[in-house]
């Protein structure tokens, strides 16, 4: 499958959806989501994430690894972002910025495709995530504070379910019981809201 070619069509002409009716619990559906609704915070902090993916012959998704000291999510994989800023227009600026910041990835060589709906954080954010095509060629620096190293992940085993292993976990003061899965690279395991925001761009394109 050209999963490009099916991304970008799919996200065309999408924007920025903030209403709590469409946020999303990373690696569930909106059917599954609806039932934690009451449980979500009321006032989320805005932040969003960018999506980047690399337009080479098999795309590959770029990710980081978060810095081992940090105070919050220290270690973990994710997409460069962070909170939105008063200074940022949009989420898109927001990510753009971040991802400069974080990895030193330059915006002339970021198409940005669209909008994926946004998704909750148990630990209080509201993010946005912002899928984009990157043009091979780049060179990054990264900001040993915040990001420990980067690298790619072919597409089509991001989206293969034989690479995803299923989890449980427990959300909510009744602590329900959910299944989300990991996506296992070689020696690292992608999971929590990055394997989620995956997950709905696979359930978004399948």
């Amino acid at each position: 499958m050209d999963w490009l070619a099916r991304i970008r069509e799919r996200l065309q002409d999408s924007a920025p959806r903030h209403a709590p009716e469409d946020w999303l619990l990373p690696g569930l559906t909106a059917g599954q989501t609806r039932r934690f609704q009451p449980y979500f915070p009321a006032e989320p902090v805005p932040a969003s994430v960018l999506v980047p993916l690399v337009t080479h012959a098999e795309p590959t998704v770029l990710l980081t690894q978060r810095a081992a000291d940090l105070r919050h999510h220290a270690g973990q994989v994710s997409f460069p972002g962070g909170r939105i800023e008063t200074d940022d227009a949009d989420p898109a600026a927001a990510a753009l910025r971040e991802a400069r910041e974080e990895i030193g990835l330059g915006v002339e060589f970021v198409t940005l495709v669209g909008y994926l709906p946004d998704h909750i954080i148990p630990s209080g954010y509201r993010v946005t995530p912002v899928v984009s095509f990157v043009r091979p060629g780049f060179a990054l620096a990264l900001d040993p504070g915040e990001v420990a190293d980067t690298f790619e992940v072919p597409l089509a085993y991001v989206f293969d379910p034989a690479n995803q292993r299923p989890r449980r976990r427990r959300y909510g003061p009744q602590e329900a019981e959910v299944e989300l899965r990991d996506i296992v690279w070689r020696d690292r395991i992608i999971w929590g809201a990055t394997a989620g925001m995956l997950l709905t761009l696979q359930r978004l394109c399948a």
